[in-house]
């Protein structure tokens, strides 16, 4: 297998069903050139099966070059501390969590709860 960092998240697999039309701002402040998104995440996860292929849809929407989004599959230990590429250089605690950067510094991150849709809390992130 390839390394960890060209592997894929079943899960960033966009929603068919995801409404476009009801997030075009949201939309907008994702396809802002020059963003990186760093998604962590588990196809056995709960709450990523929920969040992220709606977040898949709005970065396909969006128009984001593959290359700009890269998937780091996360597991879980039995004492539920997660484990994966990159875990312990970002303080990766909770799934799914989404990191933007731009120009290689970070500007926005998404953990786990917050209180709006992946795409929703980042745009708002990005515009403030």
């Amino acid at each position: 297998m390839a390394d960890a960092e060209s592997r894929t998240l079943e899960t960033m697999e966009p929603n068919p069903m995801w409404d476009e039309q009801s997030y075009e701002d949201e939309i907008e402040a994702l396809a802002e050139d020059g963003l990186v998104y760093r998604v962590w995440g588990g196809d056995w996860c709960g709450d990523c099966r929920g969040q992220l292929p709606d977040f898949g849809a709005a970065l396909d929407a969006a128009g984001v070059p593959d290359e700009n989004v890269h998937h780091y599959p996360v597991e879980k230990e039995d004492d539920g501390s997660k484990t994966g590429p990159n875990v312990e250089e970002y303080g990766i605690e909770l799934i799914p969590t989404v990191v933007v950067e731009r120009d290689g510094e970070e500007v926005a991150r998404f953990v786990e709860e917050e209180s709006a849709p992946i795409a929703v809390y980042l745009a708002d992130e990005l515009d403030s």
